[in-house]
């Protein structure tokens, strides 16, 4: 995409060089490991920086997108038009106080697990295998072990699309299955309270061990993937399906159903964003033509084909 000059020279005054790329490819930013280029990748350091970066994208009608830690999303093959805002170690502090802990976006949720069992405080310990950042999973209400982000936030910090910086209390949070209010809103979430209860912390440790054992005897952990591929259709559970239907290895081009875990879809090696859509909707139709269920994705598609 040809640049705008004028909101590049502007850019460069809010965000250092170092921190800023042109043409970034996305694979790289992906747990899928797909994805084509952003025309403007940042990796904002602190909330006035994203609060500058936004304002500044309005004035030039730039499109953002924001990235945590490239899970749970499929880039598409041509790209992400506009700038992309990723969360990264710049933004992932964690610091507690008593019962709550403060993170910032790009703070990963395994380590966010295990400052919290470091520090005697449970509620966390369904997330320590979920690979995504804390603003991330608190987009998608993220959830595993009958556990979700919903039961532990109590407030998000976010800069909304005109810059301004807004908290938001957990009654505003409008949680659901893997939904936030900011689907709607499209403010970017910078930093998120956490409540937490005392707890023992051999059994926490303890749960967090069975938990990650389990994770890793039955997922795919080992290849690149974007996590759960379908949400949970009500009363079935996806990957039972999946595999019921006989769909375990089924393969277009590089993407390719988990024989380990039905209800994952992997990059078996060079998929393009292209194989992975195909091999979702062929999923899609075998299922529905066999148990009349229709599934829906839980992986996010952002950018061009």
């Amino acid at each position: 995409m040809q640049k705008n000059e004028d909101f590049l020279i502007n850019l460069k005054k809010i965000i250092p060089s170092e921190r800023l790329l042109l043409d970034e490819p996305l694979a790289n930013h992906t747990t899928f490991r797909i994805g084509g280029p952003a025309d403007y990748f940042v990796l904002p350091a602190s909330i006035g920086e994203i609060t500058e970066v936004l304002k500044l994208t309005k004035q030039y009608e730039i499109p953002v997108t924001v990235l945590g830690n490239g899970s749970n999303v499929l880039v598409l093959d041509s790209g992400i038009r506009g700038l992309v805002i990723k969360f990264g170690r710049n933004m992932a502090y964690i610091r507690h106080d008593g019962h709550r802990i403060f993170a910032g976006a790009g703070a990963l949720l395994s380590d966010v697990s295990r400052y919290a069992a470091k520090h005697g405080l449970t509620g966390m310990e369904f997330a320590i295998g979920i690979p995504g950042s804390i603003g991330g999973s608190v987009f998608m209400n993220a959830g595993a072990y009958e556990g979700e982000m919903s039961n532990i936030v109590l407030s998000v910090t976010a800069v909304c699309q005109d810059g301004s910086v807004k908290r938001f209390e957990k009654r505003e949070l409008e949680f659901s299955y893997r939904h936030s209010v900011f689907h709607e809103n499209h403010c970017t979430i910078c930093e998120v309270e956490l409540q937490f209860q005392n707890g023992e912390h051999g059994l926490i440790r303890s749960k967090m061990g069975d938990f990650t054992t389990k994770r890793e005897t039955k997922q795919p952990l080992e290849v690149p993937s974007a996590g759960s591929t379908f949400k949970r259709p009500p009363g079935y559970f996806a990957g039972t399906l999946i595999e019921q239907t006989g769909l375990k290895g089924l393969t277009v081009g590089g993407a390719q159903v988990s024989p380990k875990h039905a209800g994952f879809i992997i990059n078996a090696g060079g998929a393009t964003a292209q194989d992975v859509l195909s091999l979702i909707k062929e999923v899609q139709r075998r299922v529905y033509e066999k148990h009349g269920v229709m599934l829906y994705p839980e992986v996010r598609t952002l950018g061009e084909k």
